[in-house]
């Protein structure tokens, strides 16, 4: 039986998770080069950079059903290859097409499926979305991926759920505040059901949030932002050096330095949250309403003779009929799949591309002891932090050239794991570990924790090197919202590094879209109409 034929059913996804953790999300430090060759009798051309760029992660990928009732033997992970998507197997997707000329490679009428709601895109968005639909609407909702969850930047994120780098009365407060509330009540729900808690389950810790400077100038930004917070009515306290020394002893920052403190903020592990949702959304599949399917990458939009309108998503294995709406929530795919669906009269761009990101988990490690989780306020406004082990470029010459930024971000995971970040740099959808990049963000975090300068750091040792696109928007704010003319596709995309942090009330507001309700955030600063051209 070929692999594309394949039909597997385990449990959910983010029991994938050493999978994803040895092969994708996690990256091994020496990456395989292996290419594919590709016919050239029956390859077509390669596509632009953007557009080109496939959806997987996955070599040769079959589509996977999971189900909440799979049996023990079904629950081996599968393992996925580092490579980037579909890399060395570029293909052109099928754009909008009327439903007489779909024909997919070997479907049958037992491969339609027909549901109120498709989701493009199994990240931590895109799960959300079909969580808060099956707890808060009759819909029945199915969700598509090329790859499995947490393979993409959701696996890879350090998992702040702050307000500390928040701006009050900015276009993305209101949602961050309401996405943060609706994680708490989420962390309150889960303790209440007993079985280890919120902790357990969710990697929800109450570390508090330290937004840390070394210079008068980031002083003076740090006092300013707590004041700021203070009158908006979250508890913010501006740290001299010698009260953050107090609460952070392996921390140095200089006689010049300080810290915004938010004690209230959080933490979360991304895989233990994927889990969590996974759960409660299989939990309805024995109702009828709902499905997953895993490395089955959508191919098209399928669009109604009749009406015109967008009826369904074929992937490379099934066609997904969506009667209320289709939601594209992709990430850092986003552009290459709307590209690919959309006709070419339609001028809809939106500028969404990946910014790729390395995130170092160092295991056992005791010389630093941290008590809050971390950041350097140069990590805010996207500045980059200057330092003397690599060449840094201002931002607007990282947007134009691709160079590499470095900020400070620290933090402790459940299993005690020192979490350390974060770069950011233009380089495609590459997914190979850069060594150099690796170094950068351990000399950076030793520049304020004295006791990592003179410890080398051996990361064939005790090391993951996470690997995560950022889906990177130029003005800093998500895409969510109907395509015009098209008004039963949704968008959801460009969270870039926060994802986590608003992906319930993106949730949220993506529902309320759906059902036409006013919604509790203002949808205009995230809407596409007026915003890009289309």
């Amino acid at each position: 039986m070929c692999a594309r034929s394949k039909r597997l059913v385990g449990a959910s996804a983010c029991k994938l998770r050493e999978a994803v953790d040895s092969s994708v999300t996690t990256s091994s430090v020496h990456p395989t080069d292996e290419k594919f060759a590709d016919s050239p009798s029956t390859s077509p051309p390669p596509l632009p950079m953007d557009a080109a760029i496939a959806f997987t992660s996955a070599r040769n990928p079959s589509p996977t059903r999971f189900s909440s009732s799979a049996s023990p033997s079904s629950r081996h992970p599968q393992r996925l290859c580092v490579f980037g998507p579909w890399r060395g197997r570029e293909r052109r997707l099928r754009a909008l097409r009327p439903k007489s000329q779909v024909q997919p490679p070997g479907a049958t009428a037992a491969d339609a499926s027909h549901h109120d709601v498709v989701v493009v895109g199994a990240g931590i968005v895109g799960l959300a979305i079909a969580r808060h639909l099956l707890l808060h609407t009759p819909f029945s909702v199915a969700v598509a991926d090329a790859a499995v969850p947490c393979s993409g930047a959701t696996g890879a994120g350090q998992g702040y759920i702050w307000m500390s780098h928040r701006k009050p009365g900015s276009d993305m407060w209101e949602l961050a505040m309401r996405s943060k509330q609706l994680w708490e009540e989420l962390a309150a729900e889960v303790d209440g059901q007993g079985g280890g808690g919120a902790r357990e389950r969710l990697g929800w810790m109450r570390t508090g949030s330290l937004l840390v400077g070394r210079t008068s100038e980031e002083l003076a930004t740090l006092q300013e932002r707590t004041n700021a917070l203070s009158q908006a009515g979250i508890h913010a306290e501006f740290l001299s050096a010698s009260t953050l020394h107090s609460l952070e002893p392996a921390l140095s920052v200089g006689k010049d330095g300080g810290a915004l403190f938010l004690p209230q903020d959080c933490q979360i592990d991304a895989f233990q949250a994927v889990s969590l949702i996974e759960k409660t959304n299989n939990s309805y599949s024995s109702e009828g309403r709902y499905m997953e399917l895993y490395n089955d990458p959508a191919m098209s939009l399928i669009r109604s003779e009749v009406t015109g309108a967008v009826e369904a998503v074929q992937t490379s294995s099934n066609i997904l009929y969506g009667r209320k709406a289709i939601v594209i929530a992709s990430g850092a795919w986003t552009r290459s799949l709307l590209h690919s669906f959309l006709e070419p009269a339609l001028t809809l761009d939106i500028p969404v591309k990946p910014r790729k990101g390395h995130l170092l988990v160092v295991e056992k490690f005791d010389k630093v002891k941290l008590n809050h989780a971390l950041m350097e306020v140069g990590y805010v406004d996207h500045q980059v932090a200057k330092s003397s082990s690599t060449h840094m470029a201002s931002e607007s010459s990282e947007d134009e050239h691709g160079a590499l930024s470095i900020s400070m971000t620290a933090t402790l995971d459940t299993k005690g794991n020192l979490v350390l970040g974060s770069s950011r740099e233009f380089k495609g959808f590459s997914r190979e570990v850069d060594k150099s990049v690796v170094k950068c963000i351990w000399e950076r975090a030793g520049e304020f924790f004295p006791a990592m300068k003179n410890v080398p750091l051996d990361i064939d040792q005790n090391t993951q090197i996470r690997i995560g696109h950022r889906p990177y928007m130029p003005d800093g704010k998500p895409v969510i919202g109907f395509i015009p003319d098209l008004p039963n596709v949704l968008i959801a995309t460009g969270h870039e590094g926060n994802g986590l942090t608003l992906a319930l009330g993106t949730a949220e507001m993506v529902s309320d879209m759906i059902l036409g309700n006013p919604g509790k955030v203002d949808y205009s600063p995230f809407a596409i109409k007026h915003r890009f051209s289309g």
